[in-house]
Order: structure tokens, then sequence, then C-alpha cells
């Protein structure tokens, strides 16, 4: 892993295979994720779990970090970026959306999460003045659009109560704080910090974070001891953080932060997917249009300038 090659500068046009099979892996292991958070919900409190999720994943970014042999010393000011990407990225950013997903359905997760390609379009040119093209931005809005029609039925069925407007809140604001670590991230990598050294230290700040937030919370740090949630916490610590984490941090620094944003407007498609096999989840003409709006959406972000 590595940061931004020279011939594919964030932003520019071309792809390779290997920007096809990142965004192939960031899709596919997010997908999966929001059935494995529903069991991680349920019986302990969402920091502790966000806690036990970043001890194992920041372990094996460690390790893998050092069998590579990357350089892991860094001075002071390298490490308040890390801190950041901690507080931002492998904290409240996931702490948000597990309260979150004990009030709402994880259909209306993934639909939230998704305006992260919008939220980064937007953070991009507030905070390095890049200027999204007509398409790129044309490609966000027609995404988004088809993820809300494919999940139309569950937004209309959600009683949106005191509760899960509390709910919806914290959604917003964990795809909120997951954009701006998307931000500092790439600042990060354009400053010369390799991809897996900033997410394994990043890890390691969220980690200790959390520890300390449950701690002054009095939160007990003992899990619940079932197959399903040691094998949704497996998954999402070693899939969904490190090898997703890896992937979709190093794509975007390789095409930008707006196309690799993308991704999270594609992975809900995998989830109603996984919804339609395992759910029971009924195909209309509305949820049709919206796949195709989607599929739409992300050959114009693919191919934008």
């Amino acid at each position: 892993m590595s940061v931004a090659s020279p011939s594919l500068r964030p932003g520019s046009a071309g792809f390779s295979a290997t920007d096809y099979g990142l965004y192939a892996a960031t899709v596919l292991a997010w997908g999966f994720s929001w059935i494995a958070m529903k069991g991680q919900v349920a019986t302990v409190a969402p920091e502790v779990s966000v806690f036990w999720r970043f001890v194992l994943a920041a372990s094996i970014m460690m390790a893998w970090a050092r069998f590579r042999g990357h350089h892991l010393a860094f001075g002071l000011q390298d490490h308040l970026r890390f801190a950041g990407l901690g507080v931002f990225l492998f904290s409240t950013n996931f702490t948000l959306f597990y309260y979150g997903a004990a009030i709402l359905p994880s259909g209306l997760l993934a639909v939230i999460f998704s305006t992260a390609s919008i939220f980064n379009l937007f953070l991009g040119l507030i905070l390095f003045g890049q200027r999204p093209s007509p398409i790129a931005l044309g490609a966000g809005l027609l995404g988004f659009l088809g993820i809300g029609l494919m999940f139309w039925p569950k937004l209309a069925g959600a009683e949106f109560n005191d509760e899960a407007a509390i709910g919806l809140a914290m959604c917003v604001g964990g795809t909120l704080s997951f954009c701006l670590g998307n931000m500092l991230s790439a600042d990060t990598q354009r400053r010369g910090i390799g991809v897996t050294p900033a997410t394994a230290w990043g890890m390691v700040y969220g980690m200790l974070f959390l520890g300390v937030f449950s701690a002054l919370r009095g939160q007990s740090f003992s899990v619940e001891w079932s197959v399903n949630y040691f094998g949704s916490l497996i998954y999402l610590a070693v899939v969904a953080s490190v090898i997703a984490f890896a992937s979709y941090l190093t794509l975007l620094g390789r095409i930008g932060s707006a196309r690799a944003g993308y991704a999270t407007v594609m992975f809900p498609v995998v989830a109603l997917t996984l919804s339609t096999i395992f759910e029971g989840y009924q195909w209309t003409p509305v949820a049709a249009a919206g796949l195709a709006c989607v599929i739409g959406g992300n050959l114009m972000m693919l191919r934008a300038r």
C-alpha cells in the first residue's frame, strides 16, 4: 500500500486495475457490514463493542505494518494527525452508527451513510478548494436519489418519533465524522505518510479514545459470549475495518475524495442484495428505478474529471 502515484493523482480520470480492485473490496466489505453491525448492539454498549473491534483491528494493523517493514516512528505533529484519524474515522464515526443501529433499520443506516459522497464533494471544496465538476456533482446526487428510491419502503415505513429523530441525527453526525476523517487522511497521504502506518496508528488512537470514553461513562468492558456476537466482531474488525479501510484510504489517495467516496453510495446495493436473499426484500418498479440511478451515477462518477 502506498501514497498517491504521480500518474494517478487525486481526481485524475484514469483508473487502473488496482483502483478497480480496491473499489470492489471496499464496496463488498462495507456492504456486508450492516448485517454484522446488528449483531453488536443488542446487549453490549456500542462504545464498548467498537472498542473491542479496534483492539483487534489495531493489533492486526500494527503487526502487518511491522511485518511489511513500514516506518512506525513519527513526530508529535504526525501523531496529532493520527489522533485526529482515531477520533473521526475509528471511534466517533462507528460509535454514532452503532447507537443508530439500535434504533433505525439497517437499510436506513446505509442510506444515510451513502451521503458521504456528497459530503466529500463539499468538504473537499471548503477545506482544499477542490471544485467538483458538474458531472461529479450530478453523479453524487443521482446516486443518492437512487439509494433513496431503493430504500423508499423503509424510509416511508420508519416511525419518526423522538427516538428515531435522535438516531437519524447520530447517523448524520457519524457520516460527517467519517468525511472529516477522509479529508484528514487525504492530506496525511499528501504529506508522504503511507496508508498502512497512518491507519495502524489511527486505530490505536481510536481504541484508546473509546477506552477512556467507556471508562468515564462507567461502562463494563464485558461482552456477549455468543457465536453471533463474536462472529460479527471478527468480521467487523478484520474485513470491515482492516481490509476495507486499507483499501478505501489507499483509493482515496489515488483517485481523490469525491470518486472514492462514491463507494459509500454503492455498498447499499450489496446490502439490498443480501436483504433480498436473506430477508425477503420485495423488489418494486420504484426500487428497480433506484438501482438504475445508482448504476448510472456510478458510471458518471468513474468518468468524472
